[in-house]
C-alpha cells in the first residue's frame, strides 16, 4: 500500500514530493521564507524532467496568484505555494480565485504577518483569509502535509465544491523539521487524483465563456451566495473524498481528530503542530488520573460545527488555543467560531481562550500543563475567571 522504508523529509520537501506525484499542469510561484524550499525542491523536479509542469517564475506573489487564476480558468490543474506577507500580497487575487470557483491548491507555510517583521510561525496569515472562500486544512506533521496535499486536489476539483484549497503547516516547526515519511506509489497517486477536466475552459473558442466580469447589483449577490452554497456542499462532499482516500491508501481522515476525549472532563482544542505537544501532556495527566483530552480541528473551512459539538458534548471545561490574535477583544478566531457553534447547541461547557505562540514563541509542555491546571480550577469553582488569556507572554 505504501513504501515500507521511512524517507527523511522536511514538511516543505513533503509538499514538493506530493506535487511531483501530482504533476500539475502549471505552477506559478514566488519564494518567501519559510515556504521557499517547496518551490525550490519542486523546480528541481521540473529542471530534471521528472514532471511535465509548466513552471512560471513571477515577480511577486500577486503575480503568482494572478497567473494561477488565468491557468486554472484555461483548464489547467494549477498549484502554487506561499507564506505570510506573500499571502497578504496575493490578497486581492485570493478572493478572485475563490469567487471564480477555481480549484487551485496552495500549500501555505504559516508565518507571522508583519509588522514588526517576523519570519517565524503563527497563524495570522491564513486566519486573515478565513473568510475569503478558500477551504482550509491544517496539518500536525509532515506526513499529514504530504497526504493532505494529495487530498486537496480531489477536494478542490470535486464537482460539488470547485473551491480553492489551502494546505497549512507550521513554519519551521513542521516545514523545516525532518521526519520519516511513508510515501505512496506514484501510480496510485495519479489514479487517485485522476485527470482534471474543467467544464467551461476559457480557451474553448467554440463555447465562449466570460471569467472575471464586472458584476454589479444585478448578479453579484447571487454569485456570493453560490460560493456560500459550495462551502456548505463541501461538508458532505469532503467525506466522499476521504472515504476514497482511505480505500486507496489505508489512511483514515476526518474534519477533526479526537485524542482521549471520550471520557474527558477537561479538554484543549488546538490545531497543527501544537496538537502533538498537547497529546504528550494528556498522556502524562492520564497517568495521574486526570481525565484530560484533545480536540484537533483538521479542516477549519468549511467549519465542521456538528462534528465539534458532538466531540465536546461530554466535556465540562474547554480551553481553545489560538495561534493568532483577531484583535476583536473577544478572543482568537478559532475560539469565537467554537463559541458561536455551541451557542444554540445545548452543549455549554465552561470555555476559555488562550492566545499563544505569536511570532514563533515556543509552546512547551509546561505551558500546556498550566492550561489543564486552569481547567481543573474552572471545574472546581464552576467559573471562568479570565476568558481571554495570553499563554507564554510576559506581562
Amino acid at each position: 500500500m505504501t513504501k515500507k522504508n521511512l524517507i527523511p523529509f522536511t514538511g516543505d520537501q513533503a509538499v514538493a514530493y506530493a506535487m511531483k506525484q501530482i504533476d500539475p499542469d502549471v505552477v506559478a510561484a514566488y519564494p518567501i521564507t519559510p515556504q521557499t524550499e517547496i518551490v525550490m525542491n519542486f523546480s528541481n523536479y521540473v529542471a530534471n524532467g521528472q514532471v511535465s509542469t509548466e513552471m512560471i517564475p513571477v515577480e511577486s506573489e500577486h503575480s503568482a496568484m494572478s497567473a494561477c487564476v488565468g491557468a486554472a480558468a484555461a483548464g489547467a490543474r494549477t498549484m502554487t505555494a506561499t507564506s505570510a506577507n506573500g499571502l497578504a500580497l496575493m490578497w486581492e487575487i485570493v478572493y478572485i480565485a475563490a469567487s471564480t470557483r477555481l480549484p487551485i491548491v496552495m500549500p501555505v507555510v504559516n508565518r507571522a504577518l508583519s509588522g514588526p517583521i517576523n519570519i517565524h510561525c503563527d497563524h495570522s496569515d491564513t486566519m486573515g483569509c478565513r473568510d475569503s472562500g478558500w477551504i482550509h486544512i491544517y496539518c500536525e506533521n509532515a506526513q499529514e502535509v504530504y497526504e493532505n496535499t494529495i487530498l486537496a486536489i480531489r477536494i478542490a476539483e470535486h464537482k460539488k465544491i470547485l473551491l480553492p484549497v489551502m494546505v497549512c503547516q507550521d513554519g519551521f516547526i513542521t516545514s523545516h523539521a525532518v521526519e520519516g515519511l511513508e510515501l505512496f506509489d506514484d501510480k496510485k497517486v495519479k489514479d487517485f487524483i485522476g485527470e482534471y477536466k474543467i467544464e467551461d475552459p476559457l480557451l474553448d473558442v467554440d463555447h465562449p465563456v466570460t471569467y472575471g466580469p464586472l458584476d454589479l447589483q444585478d448578479y453579484y449577490f447571487e454569485h456570493k451566495r453560490q460560493q456560500g452554497e459550495a462551502m456548505k456542499a463541501a461538508l458532505t462532499a469532503i467525506p466522499e473524498v476521504l472515504k476514497k482516500f482511505e480505500k486507496t491508501f489505508g489512511r483514515k481522515y476526518d474534519f477533526i481528530e479526537t485524542y482521549k476525549l471520550d471520557d474527558a472532563e477537561i479538554a484543549i482544542v488546538a490545531m497543527s503542530s501544537t496538537a502533538g505537544t498537547v497529546k504528550f501532556v494528556v498522556d502524562e495527566l492520564r497517568q495521574k488520573g486526570v481525565k484530560a483530552g484533545l480536540l484537533r480541528p483538521r479542516i477549519f473551512r468549511p467549519f465542521p460545527k456538528e462534528k465539534l459539538i458532538t466531540a465536546l458534548k461530554n466535556v465540562k471545561a474547554v480551553a481553545v488555543l489560538d495561534r493568532s490574535e483577531s484583535f476583536s477583544a473577544e478572543g482568537g478566531p478559532l475560539y469565537t467560531d467554537i463559541k458561536a457553534a455551541l451557542y444554540d447547541s445545548g452543549i455549554r461547557p465552561l470555555i476559555s481562550n488562550y492566545i499563544y505562540g505569536l511570532g514563533g514563541r515556543d509552546i512547551f509542555p509546561a505551558d500546556i500543563n498550566k492550561v489543564y491546571v486552569d481547567l481543573q480550577d474552572i471545574l472546581k469553582t464552576g467559573k471562568v475567571k479570565t476568558p481571554l488569556n495570553y499563554l507564554g507572554s510576559r506581562e
